[in-house]
């Protein structure tokens, strides 16, 4: 499973960023339960983040692929816990992505198999919320327009955030 993330987790430092940008690939820091906490450098700075797999994917019997969420630290782009749910398929055109956690919906914008918070001073209250909470659930719609969900384990992800907290 530990392997499995970190290669996830290099492809996805490859999104986020960019090949072109990415110097080097990211590391395992330690694994916090559900979530594991990365890192690795690009472009004359750390990047950090954390990051955790679906303990669950709605609907069954459909290929949804490497799906993850993760907050992510660019101390060098001035990024402090930026949350992000990425999928292994495109989102529909002017969809949004809703987080649930402990009854508190959060709206995420999406563009093409990514989504970020629409409100970006919310930022804060959801890394909060999954602080506090145990389960999370992220609402989406493919571009072929099937209505998936995916539950995550909120275990660990103040132990791993608290390991970036320093990202430098």
């Amino acid at each position: 499973m530990v392997l499995k993330k970190f290669v996830l987790a290099f492809v996805l430092s490859f999104t986020m960023i960019g090949s072109a940008l990415a110097q080097s690939p990211p590391s395992l820091i330690k694994q916090f339960s559900a979530w594991g906490a990365y890192s690795y450098s690009a472009a004359n700075s750390k990047v950090c983040y954390v990051l955790s797999l679906p303990t669950r994917k709605q609907p069954d019997g459909v290929n949804h692929g490497d799906i993850f969420f993760l907050i992510s630290q660019r101390p060098g782009q001035n990024i402090s816990y930026e949350p992000q749910a990425k999928m292994g398929y495109t989102l529909q055109d002017g969809s949004k992505v809703t987080v649930k956690i402990d009854g508190r919906d959060f709206t995420l914008f999406t563009q093409n198999d990514s989504a970020w918070v629409e409100n970006a001073a919310e930022e804060p209250s959801l890394v909060a919320a999954m602080r506090a909470g145990s389960n999370m659930t992220v609402d989406a719609i493919s571009r072929r327009g099937t209505k998936t969900s995916y539950t995550y384990s909120l275990s660990g992800v103040t132990a791993a955030l608290d390991e970036i907290a320093n990202c430098r």
